[in-house]
């Protein structure tokens, strides 16, 4: 897969892609990912690429121009590429979004920066506009990583194990379950016993159980959006029992 990003840091985006999944995606040959600078468009001796915002306010606001040839650029090498502008009005990134980007062969990420991005070049030069959550960033590159890092995950090759991919968080519209390792007694607190019994359908279950009920606790939006199954309810049940009692035991 080959990403572009466009951004007025591209070394901030490019030393952040050598390390853990991102560097060894890109050491196999799964993935490519090349930036384009607005600033290189910019026509005047000071290669501004930002200016006042009409109507006032703070802030400066960045021009369309340079935007618009930063991703004529972009779109050279890529012209198969899905356009997407990271910004904080943009529709949330959910996985279900991730997987369909690493099925593209092409993408270009656009980071925006400073006050805003003049709405023009959005309209006229974006495909779509996604939000890494709500909250305001200086810019649009750590929310670019995020995403390329998201995608990375999902495309062969990358993970040393294919199946690390599946049991995630979000995958199946639930949380992840909890993890433990070694030592099997750490700080007083001891590895629940079923993932030690070796009885690997319990475990499944427990599992299951536990992504259940985190994703209740933690995320009811999701299982709101998630339609259980009959065994999937009834194991929600008995973990929303069993925090019942641990409370009623608690006082």
């Amino acid at each position: 897969m080959r990403i572009v990003v466009v951004t007025l840091f591209p070394e901030f985006v490019e030393h952040a892609l050598g390390f853990g999944v991102l560097g060894r995606a890109l050491e196999r040959g799964v993935l490519a990912v090349e930036t384009v600078n607005p600033r290189q468009f910019a026509t005047d001796v000071h290669k501004t690429v930002d200016d006042r915002p009409y109507g006032g306010g703070p802030g400066m606001v960045l021009k369309a121009e340079p935007l618009r040839l930063a991703m004529a650029a972009a779109a050279a090498k890529v012209p198969r590429a899905r356009r997407v502008f990271l910004a904080a009005d943009g529709v949330p990134l959910k996985q279900r979004m991730v997987a369909e980007f690493a099925g593209l062969p092409e993408l270009v990420l656009v980071a925006g920066r400073y006050e805003g991005v003049d709405e023009r070049f959005v309209e006229q030069c974006v495909d779509e506009s996604v939000s890494v959550g709500d909250v305001v960033l200086s810019g649009g590159e750590l929310p670019a990583l995020m995403v390329i890092d998201a995608v990375a995950r999902l495309l062969p090759g990358t993970l040393g194990d294919a199946e690390s991919a599946v049991q995630e968080s979000f995958t199946d519209g639930l949380l992840d379950w909890p993890h433990y390792t070694r030592p099997e007694v750490w700080a007083g607190s001891a590895v629940p016993p079923v993932l030690i019994g070796g009885n690997h359908a319990a475990i499944a279950r427990w599992r299951l159980q536990q992504a259940l009920g985190r994703t209740w606790r933690r995320r009811p939006d999701l299982l709101a959006q998630r339609e259980l199954s009959v065994e999937e309810r009834r194991l929600l049940a008995e973990y929303q029992a069993e925090q019942d009692a641990t409370r009623r035991e608690q006082g």
